[in-house]
């Protein structure tokens, strides 16, 4: 049986690595019939105490992952003031307590300056690499670990939810919604608001409910997932390979102009805006083509069934 290309989105339950749920997916697709062949990537890893929005691509749409890396998304997270833990979630050991609590007048001054072009310093357990090390390794190995504070764009926070207090207006846990950049750590968000206001903090609960063009209305259960290695058809799990391209404009062919994007030729006097944009056969997907001053050139191709030969 030929591989699929396309995309599930896997509604990541807690505890489950990003690399387990790649290997789910390439389990179901065996017990399905599709063999070894079909390639498999996750578009944006998320920690095992993370749930959401996991994009994981097939065949084809491997060739996207990139783009999903690179794709602004949207957690939900939960921060309890008054302690912080070496891994900023609940996985690690306190290494910091604190006895205040802030008001809503305080986390309303505060939240602004964690919006728009922002600096932080990554969390010392990722998956970035200092010396050629992932820095959660020497973090684990009980190795400092230092790392560089980086650009990201914070591009709206909003409160959710307050956990105060019984009795007064101290809020002991606080529930936020932020859309972000590529590259941008929400745990560090949480260590950082916390000690601006004059606490400290730790993340209860983070879950993604955006990312790239998907959200959590295209995401499934694991549950559902399995079912397809029991015989469930493949497409009531998948989306098509465009859905990962539904936020840039397409350029509709012809069959020659298709046959020439194949061959990995320059289009000329296109009448359409500079920038990236999905060529397409009818509804099938060619290749993603950038376009400057009427040419269009291919960045990635796609072999997909009933293309112009």
């Amino acid at each position: 049986m030929s591989g699929p290309s396309g995309w599930i989105i896997l509604d990541k339950p807690l505890g489950l690595g990003s690399t387990q749920a790649v290997a789910a997916v390439k389990r179901n697709l065996r017990e399905a019939g599709f063999g070894k062949g079909t390639k498999v990537g996750h578009g944006g890893t998320l920690d095992p105490l993370a749930t959401g929005v996991l994009p994981i691509a097939l065949g084809e749409a491997t060739k996207l992952t990139g783009r999903m890396l690179d794709a602004d998304k949207a957690y939900e997270f939960t921060v309890r003031f008054g302690e912080e833990t070496d891994t900023l979630d609940l996985e690690g050991a306190v290494i910091a307590t604190s006895d205040v609590r802030p008001t809503m007048p305080e986390i309303e001054a505060v939240l602004p300056r964690f919006t728009g072009p922002i600096g932080q310093v990554p969390p010392a357990y990722s998956a970035l690499k200092v010396d050629g090390k992932r820095a959660y390794d020497l973090a684990r190995a009980g190795e400092a670990v230092e790392l560089a504070s980086r650009s990201v764009v914070v591009h709206a926070l909003d409160i959710v939810h307050v956990d105060t207090i019984a009795g007064g207006d101290r809020i002991h846990a606080l529930t936020l919604l932020a859309k972000v950049s590529k590259g941008t750590y929400i745990r560090s968000m949480a260590r950082d608001i916390a000690q601006a206001l004059g606490t400290c903090g730790t993340v209860t609960m983070l879950r993604r409910t955006k990312a790239g063009p998907f959200d959590l209305s295209h995401a499934i259960s694991l549950d559902k997932l399995n079912e397809i290695g029991k015989g469930a058809p493949l497409e009531h799990v998948t989306l098509p390979l465009e859905a990962g391209l539904d936020d840039i404009p397409a350029i509709d062919l012809n069959p020659e102009q298709a046959k020439a994007v194949r061959q990995g030729r320059v289009l000329t006097g296109l009448p359409f805006s500079d920038g990236l944009h999905c060529a397409r056969l009818g509804l099938v997907p060619v290749a993603l083509m950038d376009l400057s001053d009427g040419d269009a050139r291919v960045v990635r191709g796609f072999n997909l069934m009933d293309v112009a030969e």
